[in-house]
């Protein structure tokens, strides 16, 4: 029997094939979709390009930079490398927009924000941010653009929420630089976790949301979590292993507990302290870590001792396990399984990245300033923002069947090209492994 012919590829193979009537009408959703954001484009030049753009970015185009996407519409590349580099339209109100539209389809009280950062390996010095600083997409320190990103995870689905372009202090503070790539005068250098401060700030009010996650980088920080907690906001942050704890229960005498790096705390935990909770279905049966939680202080970077909060020491199951350690703000009696639960949404926007970098050319870009960096980050989460919808449309159907009838209602009938590899494809089809 082959590999193809396995019950479970059987299965993925079933999953994987969608009607070509359910796609049919990609186009006419696709100008639905786009009435609620064409207005925010003033002129109708600008409403144009807006919808020749995202077209481009939900077709089968290798690379979806704006001189690809204006070859395929059979139009000239300039006026699309300056609306998308440098045009007159406010990037901030369409992501605003965005964000209640989000709202009104996935809102849900018990959804999760989600705080990440993430890297855009750059060639040369020229664009706005690039330096050599840490790459997550390499794995090491690289030339690269940092982007700071903010999204949604519910129990509706997920979708993108807000960005924000990182510039390092020497970056901040070099006004040559920030004059030839026309940084705002009011942008100063902040650090990640104070970015990500101001993107839960904008979204916090208008997405209902009883959490907030985010890996170590914005976890370390004692300044951000005492920020979410002056917010009322619960979280559950991972924090570096060798973060020094202690438990909060005094030993005989009234003496403290001395402080120990969390992974030294967890390592001699006895074996009945660990709790086996099964996270969702994976393809191999039900997904299970071991956990246990604890509730413990900190130091903040001056030293000084924090209040209590909630130790989550996650593990994997599996040859080589993985372990996470947590901190939370969440009242003392609340479950360790749903402690677990939330931090699992922590990987939502890692998704939510990896779809927008294979589907919609997030990373795909040559724009140099502060504007044109914004503005197609906008536009490339809007187009995954509308894949989000396709997909619960279908009902969760993954759309992988290269149905030309989809296909090529995405492109303008005038302009459509020859059919080729990789282009015969309708918006959120999963592109073929190279």
């Amino acid at each position: 029997m082959s590999l193809l012919e396995q019950p479970q590829a059987q299965a993925l193979l079933a999953d994987a094939v969608v009607r070509p009537a359910a796609v049919r009408g990609c186009q006419e959703h696709l100008t639905q979709f786009l009435r609620r954001y064409l207005p925010l484009f003033y002129r109708k030049e600008q409403r144009d390009l807006a919808t020749l753009v995202i077209q481009g970015r939900l077709s089968g185009l290798e690379r979806k930079t704006s001189e690809p996407i204006a070859r395929q519409a059979g139009r000239h590349r300039k006026p699309v490398q300056h609306f998308v580099g440098a045009g007159a339209w406010d990037d901030e109100a369409v992501m605003a927009e965005l964000r209640g539209h989000v709202a009104e389809e996935l809102g849900d009280p018990a959804g999760v924000l989600v705080v990440d950062s993430s890297g855009f390996p750059k060639k040369g010095t020229a664009s706005c941010g690039v330096a050599r600083q840490w790459c997550g997409r390499l794995g090491k320190l690289d030339n690269c653009q940092v982007g700071v990103f903010l999204s949604y995870a519910a129990p509706g689905g997920h979708a993108p929420l807000d960005r924000r372009l990182f510039l390092t202090q020497d970056w901040a503070a070099d006004r040559k630089r920030r004059r030839q790539t026309h940084v705002p005068r009011e942008v100063i250098f902040q650090e990640k976790w104070r970015i990500g401060l101001d993107l839960l700030d904008r979204s916090g009010p208008v997405v209902p949301h009883g959490w907030v996650v985010g890996d170590d980088e914005f976890g370390r920080a004692t300044e951000f979590r005492a920020q979410l907690r002056w917010r009322h906001e619960r979280y559950v942050l991972d924090v570096p292993a060798n973060t020094l704890v202690r438990e909060v229960a005094e030993r005989p005498g009234g003496r403290r507990p001395p402080f120990e790096q969390a992974e030294v705390w967890a390592a001699r935990q006895p074996a009945w302290r660990w709790k086996t909770i099964t996270l969702r279905a994976g393809e191999k049966g039900p997904l299970k870590v071991r956990a246990l939680k604890r509730r413990v202080q900190t130091k903040d970077d001056d030293g000084h001792v924090g209040p209590t909060e909630t130790l989550v020491v996650i593990r994997s199951l599996g040859a080589e396990p993985q372990t996470w350690y947590t901190v939370s703000n969440a009242s003392r009696r609340e479950r360790l399984p749903t402690l677990v639960r939330v931090h699992g949404e922590r990987h939502r926007i890692e998704e939510v990245l990896q779809e927008g970098k294979g589907e919609v050319g997030l990373a795909h870009y040559e724009v140099r300033g502060w504007v044109g960096w914004h503005h197609h980050m906008t536009l490339a989460l809007l187009a995954l923002w509308f894949l989000t919808l396709e997909r619960r449309r279908l009902g969760g159907e993954n759309p992988g069947l290269n149905a030309a009838a989809g296909t090529a209602d995405l492109q303008p009938a005038a302009a459509r090209p020859a059919a080729q590899p990789g282009a015969d494809r309708c918006a959120g089809q999963p592109r073929a492994a190279a």
